[in-house]
């Protein structure tokens, strides 16, 4: 699936809960589903800048492809967090560095977030993109 295809699909799930309570707990679950980073990865190192919460993020390239592993120790950071790397993961740097992520607007996320965690996904997604960028030009 494109990155469009996999927000696209977000979009619609998103859809079917009527009221925010119901979308957090969406996510939430998702954040039970994320790839888990490798223990040896929650260092210092892999912890985004910008999110009140720790998150881990750690990207992997296999096949001219980066793939993302993460944890938080707060269950909506790591819900947004699981978000993201459904979004992003499995795709190759260009494909991360070009995408345009309309679905953060698109389910309401901005709006519905406390401005520190909606500071926390903005420097993930920024983090994301560093990541691809860099490996893009290593690759």
């Amino acid at each position: 699936m494109t990155i469009n295809e996999i927000q696209n699909e977000l979009i619609e799930d998103f859809a079917f809960f009527t009221d925010w309570m119901e979308k957090y707990e969406y996510i939430i679950q998702l954040g039970k589903e994320v790839p888990l980073i490798d223990e040896q990865y929650k260092t210092e190192e892999y912890i985004i800048k910008g999110c009140q919460s720790k998150v881990w993020l750690y990207p992997e390239v296999k096949d001219g492809r980066v793939y993302f592993t993460a944890d938080s120790d707060a269950i909506i950071t790591k819900g947004l967090v699981s978000l993201m790397v459904k979004v992003l993961s499995g795709h190759t740097a260009k494909e991360i560095v070009d995408a345009d992520l309309y679905f953060v607007d698109e389910i309401g996320l901005k709006e519905h977030l406390s401005p520190t965690r909606a500071n926390g996904l903005l420097s993930m997604i920024k983090q994301m993109k560093l990541y691809a960028l860099a490996l893009q030009v290593n690759a």
